[in-house]
């Protein structure tokens, strides 16, 4: 006969009852050990961060040793040694790829320090070229457009205190725009703002040197020289404002915003703002030297002491993204790859905001970042301070050629005309002899 159903419940009875005294257990156990200091366990060893290669630690003079090139460096040796050039670099690059990066002279004749393609030094105005990419890159993230405007209660810098100084209403209508293309209305009729600290400091009656800000305020309050966007004249001042606005629309420090959202996606991890004195150098960073004929100079804070011309003369920092950017000629030419439209290397930029910067201008306006994009001719970025010279030049056929110096000449901006045409002789008569390579790791 089957068993009824109520005589199979009381069979299963003492089996509910041991299953839930182990679940009552296991309550206990969690409750315990959620109160209960643990015994230690054994820490996983720390995962190792992630090396990143820096093209400044891989590279060496004896990699770009070639014996069909020998003529052509002694060539360089000989022009470098015409314009009295303590240490130089030179970097070319083709379609992206590094073909020749080497130092010359002395990065440190004191200390018996040859020039290395891994030492770096001061840009310049080359710096203009790596703001202007910030400010494509910001207009990108949608946080700025280039018809922005700069002041006023509209604009990016719409502080009371910039708004109050103004007394020629168009400041007002100065947009991101006219910055970048040296048309802010802008001249140097009372000397370069940003290369007059001195004399600022005894008309204002300043006791130390203005900030970036105090600078602005200060000439806020005098008129412009021309309508903005009605005519162009170059313009430190332009691009320190545009460092301002770049770290206004990023929400950080300048540099900081530039090294991550720029210089680090570009594998660039070398740059730095350089200092003013020989004290203030980076580990690997060249010594700079004046041309003979220079004289000791005021130091820029009216200390009353005089100074060699390249360490004291103008306070290099607060030039920031106008020209105080130091850097190798090996890393410069990687930034220039990821930002040439080319396909070797990865670009930072759209192709939009690429064509946007390299577009050719009619009348000879200023490109963006860029001195000159002409269609048919190099791409040239120039830079020069007291003390160092840079020049860049992409060329139609896809290279790029850059020379780095830690020495003035005494002919200024007549040293990056001559490097030009040096440049276009080196061409002619080697670029079939640089081996088929890559340098960039």
């Amino acid at each position: 006969m089957a068993e009824t159903p109520v005589k199979k419940q009381r069979r299963l009875r003492p089996w509910v009852k041991y299953a839930g005294a182990l679940l009552l257990i296991y309550l206990i156990y969690l409750l315990v050990s959620r109160c209960w200091p643990h015994a230690e366990a054994t820490p996983e060893p720390p995962q190792p961060a992630q090396q990143v290669v820096q093209l400044n630690d891989t590279l060496t003079n004896a990699m770009s040793q070639s014996t069909a090139l020998e003529p052509m460096e002694r060539e360089i040796e000989k022009h470098l040694s015409r314009w009295e050039i303590k240490g130089a670099q030179l970097a070319v690059t083709r379609h992206d790829s590094l073909l020749f990066c080497k130092g010359f002279g002395w990065a440190d004749e004191e200390r018996g320090e040859a020039m290395t393609p891994g030492h770096i030094m001061r840009i310049a105005s080359v710096s203009k070229l790596l703001t202007a990419v910030g400010v494509m890159k910001l207009q990108e993230m949608g946080r700025l457009k280039l018809s922005d405007k700069v002041f006023g209660p509209d604009g990016i810098l719409s502080d009371q205190q910039f708004t109050d100084a103004i007394r020629d209403k168009r400041y007002f209508q100065i947009t991101v725009e006219h910055l970048l293309r040296h048309q802010g209305g802008f001249t140097n009729r009372m000397g370069d703002p940003m290369f007059s600290t001195r004399y600022i400091m005894m008309r204002e009656h300043l006791t130390t040197p203005p900030t970036n800000e105090q600078l602005l305020r200060i000439f806020l309050k005098y008129g412009l020289a021309f309508t903005p966007g009605t005519s162009q004249r170059y313009s430190n001042f332009g691009y320190m404002i545009l460092s301002l606005i770049i770290q206004r629309c990023a929400g950080m420090p300048y540099e900081q915003f530039m090294r991550q959202q720029v210089l680090a996606p570009a594998g660039c991890h070398d740059f730095h703002i350089a200092g003013n004195y020989y004290e203030d150098r980076r580990p690997n960073e060249v010594r700079y030297y004046m041309h003979d004929t220079a004289e000791p100079i005021d130091e820029f804070n009216n200390s009353g002491r005089k100074v060699v011309k390249c360490y004291g003369e103008n306070d290099i920092p607060r030039l920031q993204g106008a020209g105080a950017w130091c850097a190798s000629a090996a890393e410069l030419s990687r930034f220039i790859a990821a930002i040439d439209g080319m396909p070797g290397i990865p670009d930072i930029l759209s192709a939009t905001s690429i064509e946007a910067m390299t577009r050719e201008m009619p009348n000879h306006a200023f490109s963006l970042g860029w001195n000159f994009t002409p269609s048919r001719q190099p791409w040239n970025r120039t830079g020069t301070l007291s003390g160092t010279s840079a020049l860049v030049l992409v060329y139609p056929d896809g290279e790029c050629w850059i020379i780095l110096t830690n020495t003035s000449t005494w002919k200024g901006q007549g040293f990056a005309k001559d490097n030009t045409a040096f440049f276009n002789r080196l061409r002619n008569r080697y670029s079939h002899l640089f081996p088929a390579r890559n340098l960039f790791p």
